[in-house]
């Protein structure tokens, strides 16, 4: 235990370490006070499709090489996310159809352009960090953080400023929009701000993982907590712990990054379940 310890005091001398420490809890808080409203909306899977898409401008912003990607990816994938919700209240596009066709189709041309435009000698690597954030949160700058600071606090504020209406408009759309509530607004709000913390969730778990930091740590706390406050609270809790734990496993064991954190989310949810069962849900 003590070398342990010694080892990560090692490790936290050096700056990019502390970055991403401050990178994951910030995105773990985001992600799951959004993570809440999303699995209650049934909109679980906009996360992954959204991260696909994400991942298809994170192959956009490498060919044109601005100052900082995130100039790049956060705009094509609000976009989208915007797009996606108006093509969903198409009679003719279903939702779940429309989620599809944008999934794929991002995918198979941000690899296309990876392939095609890339200059890197090894494509397969390039590849696989972006999809599965193996070594990404390890290579952040300072200017990456403060982007992750000021997006997180955005996310938060809105979060928290309409808080009230995201709960009407999360059990009850229909009761919401009689009462005057623009259920359509607060629907695209959630969804581009959902976007915004997918591109930032990219770094920690990489593209194919990022619906589990919205997913996980919502159904994890329902399991044992019945009202909207408490899951909240309780999720925002187990998504900073379980990211923090994942990130300081991955250091010490040399396992990557994004997979060691969601397989920490998978266990604390088996644990989770676990006491469900013996207290059949009285909580």
């Amino acid at each position: 235990m003590d070398i342990m310890i010694d080892k990560l005091i090692l490790y936290f001398e050096y700056p990019f370490v502390r970055y991403a420490l401050i990178v994951s809890v910030l995105i773990s808080l985001c992600a799951s006070l959004l993570g809440v409203p999303l699995v209650l909306k049934r909109f679980s899977f906009i996360g992954d499709g959204l991260s696909h898409v994400a991942f298809g401008a994170f192959a956009v912003a490498v060919i044109l090489n601005p100052i900082n990607i995130m100039l790049i990816i956060a705009p094509i994938t609000v976009f989208c996310a915007i797009l996606l919700l108006r093509t969903g209240q198409n009679s003719k596009i279903k939702g779940d159809a429309s989620l599809a066709i944008l999934s794929v189709s991002s995918l198979a041309i941000g690899y296309l352009l990876m392939n095609v435009f890339s200059t890197s000698p090894n494509i397969s690597g390039d590849v696989c960090a972006t999809l599965f954030g193996s070594t990404s949160i390890l290579t952040l700058s300072l200017l990456d953080v403060w982007i992750c600071i000021i997006m997180s606090i955005f996310v938060i504020g809105i979060f928290l400023l309409f808080y009230n209406r995201i709960f009407s408009v999360t059990f009850d759309e229909s009761f919401a929009t009689a009462t005057g509530t623009k259920a359509s607004h607060y629907n695209l709000l959630i969804a581009v701000v959902t976007a915004l913390v997918i591109v930032l969730a990219m770094n920690l778990v990489g593209a194919l993982l990022v619906s589990a930091l919205i997913i996980f740590p919502a159904i994890t706390a329902m399991r044992i907590f019945k009202s909207f406050k408490g899951v909240v609270i309780c999720a925002v809790i187990i998504s900073v712990v379980c990211s923090t734990t994942g990130l300081l496993i991955s250091i010490l064991a040399g396992t990557p990054v994004g997979s060691t954190i969601v397989v920490t989310h998978l266990c604390i949810f088996a644990i989770f379940t676990g006491v469900k069962q013996l207290t059949r849900g009285r909580i």
